[in-house]
C-alpha cells in the first residue's frame, strides 16, 4: 500500500511539472498496435543513436538522450510484451510479433536536454511517458449504454447487410426456434450465445469491423463469463415491450435483458472510468488499405465502425462521454497504417481518404478545441520502392518479401482520395499484397513518419 501510495504521490509530483504523460494507442483489429508500439519504444531506445527521427524535432536537434524501460505503476494490467515483439522480428525467417488481445502498459523515461534562449542547451530533464494499448472493439461498446436490450437488438439485427448476416445465419436459425418467454436453460443458453459470439469472429476475418459487443471478440478475462452469454433476440419489437416487460425473471428475455444491462454497469462502465479518463494523448490506427482489399459493404463497415470509435473522444458539453466520465485528452492522432503497402505517391491520397472516412467526426472534434491530426505511417517498413518500366514509361513498385518468403516487385494500385462509389468498385480492383518483415539488423527498424507522428503526440513536452 505504502509503495502504491508513493508511485501515485510521484506521479502528482510529474504532472504537475508536465513531466508525465499518458499515451493510449488502440485500433481495430490487424490496425497495427502492437507493430506501432514496438516501432514507438524501438525508435526512442535508439534516439541519438541510429533512429531515424527527423521529424522529432528534440530528435533533430540532438536534444533527445534516449529512453530506457522502467517498472509500470499499475500492476494488476499485463506489461506490454515488448521483447517477445522484438524476438519475433529478429527470427529467421523474421514475422510479424502476435497481436495482444487485451489491454497493456509500457512505462519509459525519457531524457532529452530543454532549450534555452537562442537555441542553447539547457538542463537534462526526464518525461515518463506511459503508453497504454487498448482494443479498439471495446471502443464500439459506448453506444450501448444509449440501449436497453430490446432497442439493442432491434439495432443489431437491422444492421446486417447481406454479406454480414451470412455470417449470423447459424446463430439466427438456433435462436428462431426458441421464444421469448420460455424458461432458460443455461446449457442451452450458453450454447446460443457462443453461436453468436462465433457469428462475430467469422464476420471479423471476413473482414467487418462494426460488430458488437466488442468484448465478444476479445473477452480477455471475461472468457466463459455468464456477463458475455447474451445475444440479440430475434423477433421482438418496440410494440411488444409491455408484453415482454411483463415476463417473470426465469424468462428467455428477461435473463438476456439482466445480462445486458450487467455487461453495460460492469464491464463498459468500468472501462471508461478506470482507464479512458486517465489518457492525455490519443493515437487511433486503422487498417484503410485492408478495407479496400476487401470490397464496398466492408469498407462501409469500417466506416460505420470508425464513427461510433470516434465517439468516445466527441468532448462536447452534451455528449454521453462528457456527462459520464469527463474524459481529459488533449490532442488526437488518427494515422492510416501500412503506408509501405502502396508506394509513396499514394500516401498523401491515403491520408486524404482517412480524413473523408472521419470527416463529420473531425469536425466535432476540431469544434470542440480538440487538436487532431491525420497521417499515413508504416511502424515497421518491409518494402523499398524502385522504378520500373511499364508500357514505355517508368513507374513506382514495391520491393519486398511475401508472407511465404517469395520475392515480390508489384504495384497494388491507387488509392481513391475520396469515399469510393458504386461504380468504382467495378473499374478499379485492390491487390494489397501483405508482406513478412524486413530481415532484423540491430540499428532501429525502418519505418515511415513515425517520427512526424512523435512529434505531434508529444513534441510539445520534449521542449
Amino acid at each position: 500500500m505504502r509503495r502504491q501510495l508513493t508511485h501515485e504521490f510521484q506521479n502528482l509530483i510529474d504532472r504537475s511539472r508536465d513531466r508525465q504523460l499518458r499515451l493510449a494507442v488502440t485500433g481495430l483489429s490487424r490496425a497495427g498496435k502492437t507493430a506501432f508500439l514496438t516501432s514507438l519504444v524501438n525508435q526512442l531506445r535508439h534516439a541519438g543513436i541510429d533512429a531515424r527521427l527527423d521529424l522529432l524535432k528534440s530528435a533533430r536537434e540532438e536534444r533527445l538522450l534516449g529512453a530506457q524501460r522502467v517498472s509500470q505503476p499499475d500492476l494488476g494490467i499485463p506489461r506490454f510484451p515488448y521483447d517477445e515483439a522484438m524476438a519475433s522480428l529478429k527470427s529467421t525467417p523474421p514475422h510479424w510479433p502476435e497481436p495482444t488481445r487485451g489491454i497493456s502498459e509500457l512505462r519509459l523515461q525519457l531524457r532529452y536536454k530543454t532549450r534555452r534562449a537562442r537555441g542553447l542547451l539547457g538542463d537534462t530533464a526526464t518525461l515518463t511517458l506511459d503508453l497504454i494499448d487498448y482494443p479498439g472493439e471495446w471502443l464500439l461498446d459506448l453506444p450501448l449504454l444509449e440501449h436497453d436490450f430490446l432497442s439493442w437488438s432491434q439495432a443489431q439485427l437491422e444492421s446486417m447487410g447481406p454479406e454480414r448476416g451470412r455470417y449470423a445465419r447459424t446463430w439466427q436459425d438456433a435462436a428462431a426456434t426458441h421464444a421469448a418467454d420460455e424458461t432458460v436453460d443455461e446449457s442451452r443458453l450458453a450454447e446460443l450465445a457462443e453461436h453468436y459470439a462465433a457469428s462475430l469472429r467469422q464476420a471479423r476475418e471476413a473482414g467487418f469491423s462494426h460488430l458488437q459487443p466488442g468484448r465478444f471478440l476479445l473477452p480477455g478475462d471475461l472468457q466463459g463469463a455468464p456477463v458475455l452469454q447474451f445475444f440479440p433476440l430475434p423477433g421482438v419489437t418496440e410494440k411488444d415491450r409491455q408484453t415482454l416487460e411483463a415476463l417473470p425473471a426465469s424468462s428467455l428475455y428477461q435473463t438476456l435483458k439482466k445480462r445486458f444491462r450487467f455487461y453495460q454497469q460492469h464491464v463498459v462502465k468500468p472501462f471508461y472510468r478506470e482507464h479512458f479518463r486517465r489518457f492525455d494523448r490519443q493515437i487511433v490506427l486503422v487498417d484503410v488499405l485492408g478495407a479496400l482489399n476487401a470490397g464496398p459493404e466492408r469498407f462501409e463497415d469500417l466506416s460505420r465502425a470508425l464513427t461510433t470509435l470516434m465517439r468516445s473522444f466527441d468532448y462536447g458539453k452534451r455528449s454521453l462521454l462528457n456527462r459520464l466520465f469527463s474524459p481529459r485528452i488533449d490532442r488526437l492522432a488518427i494515422a492510416a497504417t501500412k503506408a509501405d503497402h502502396v508506394t509513396p505517391d499514394q500516401h498523401a491520397n491515403l491520408v486524404t481518404l482517412l480524413e473523408s472516412l472521419l470527416a463529420e467526426p473531425i469536425k466535432d472534434l476540431r469544434y470542440a478545441d480538440v487538436p487532431v491530426r491525420a497521417f499515413s505511417l508504416a511502424s515497421i517498413r518491409a518494402t523499398e520502392t524502385r522504378e520500373v518500366e511499364s508500357d514505355g514509361r517508368r513507374q513506382p513498385a514495391l520491393r519486398g518479401h511475401g508472407l511465404d518468403g517469395e520475392p515480390l516487385l508489384v504495384y497494388p494500385g491507387d488509392v481513391p482520395t475520396r469515399l469510393p462509389e458504386p461504380e468504382f468498385w467495378q473499374r478499379q480492383g485492390f491487390a494489397f499484397t501483405a508482406f513478412r518483415p524486413p530481415p532484423f539488423t540491430p540499428a532501429a527498424l525502418p519505418h515511415i513518419r513515425m517520427d512526424a507522428t512523435l512529434e505531434w503526440l508529444m513534441g510539445d513536452k520534449l521542449r
